[in-house]
């Protein structure tokens, strides 16, 4: 990759690092599923009518849109709201690469090799130290949330994967028409018109920025820049990247927002970033396949430091990478 590529990774992977902070902030001008319905509405709107008609069927759009709008983001935002810090969610959000494989495993036939099971139980062990972490110094509840959140994401990887959407950006936008109206009704349902309203009508110039970043920088910024690389370099060349947004979460977290980060909690993150690579990194054999026959997951195969044109690959190879990556 070419060094201004490679900062143009770098500096998504921060700007979805950094999303965990502002999403601490957000929650605490909007309910965490209005925040969602909001977050939504901003990156459909005025988005959906600039990238064209979708580009695969509706079915998967209103799968990955239910599976990873309603619920994952659900999830997560009311987790934080509970009390899981920015920088640990965004450290346990990536055991979504182990749900991932497990999920594509049992839907897909994809059989993980001795390297990604490893892997695998890494990334597990590194969740057993964040959970004792957490549980000496905050609360469970938060926890778990974030760790169900995180097998959602696993849940519309392999969707996105069934799907294999041609161009990342048009799946993403209109993705985000999906969850609106169930999010907004659930809000109406569970946290009250009352406390909706009191939000909206108290809406200050923070709220709005934190709903322009979320929707606007974090999606459709970010995933139009990293469609982009990865039209032009091979997946496995890009995907790494995303293992330094839980470093600029955590980083950000204790800069902006005051976070410890305890010895237990780095030494969780070590695993889990470790495990996560391995898991995401290793080959995996396809059912089916010959005993000769291997394939990357999220690989795209070719040389990063081979001509900067564009890169011959599979769409599921594409989405795969773009969606077990994005925030």
């Amino acid at each position: 990759m070419r060094p201004a590529h490679i900062a143009l990774a770098a500096l998504v992977a921060a700007v979805w690092g950094v999303n965990f902070v502002v999403i601490e902030i957000g929650l605490d001008h909007f309910p965490p599923l209005l925040f969602s319905a909001l977050r939504f509405l901003a990156a459909a709107l005025p988005a959906v009518f600039l990238v064209g008609r979708p580009k695969v069927a509706w079915k998967w759009i209103l799968g990955v849109g239910l599976v990873l709008g309603v619920v994952k983001f659900s999830l997560l935002f009311t987790g934080m709201d509970l009390g899981a810090p920015a920088g640990l969610s965004s450290l346990i959000l990536q055991v979504q690469a182990v749900f991932t494989a497990l999920f594509a495993f049992v839907a897909l036939g994809e059989r993980p090799g001795g390297l990604k099971i490893a892997g695998m139980a890494v990334a597990l062990v590194g969740i057993g130290v964040a959970a004792v972490d957490e549980g000496a110094s905050g609360p469970l509840a938060g926890f778990a949330l974030c760790i169900a959140a995180a097998a959602c994401w696993g849940v519309s990887n392999v969707l996105t994967r069934k799907a294999s959407p041609p161009d990342a950006l048009n799946f993403m936008v209109w993705v985000s028409t999906v969850p609106i109206l169930p999010l907004l009704a659930l809000s109406l349902l569970l946290e009250g018109p009352e406390r909706d309203l009191e939000a909206l009508r108290g809406l200050d110039w923070t709220g709005v920025g934190v709903i322009v970043y979320v929707a606007w920088i974090t999606t459709v910024f970010g995933f139009g820049a990293w469609g982009w690389l990865l039209r032009r370099y091979p997946a496995s060349s890009v995907a790494p990247f995303s293992l330094l947004v839980p470093v600029f979460g955590m980083s950000s977290a204790a800069l902006f927002l005051g976070e410890g980060v305890s010895a237990l909690r780095w030494c969780a993150a070590a695993l889990l970033v470790g495990g996560v690579a391995l898991t995401s990194l290793a080959p995996t054999r396809s059912a089916g396949a010959g005993d000769g026959t291997t394939r990357a997951f999220g690989g795209g195969g070719g040389s990063p430091a081979g001509p900067p044109g564009p890169v011959e690959r599979s769409p599921g190879e594409q989405s795969e990478a773009t969606l077990s990556s994005g925030r």
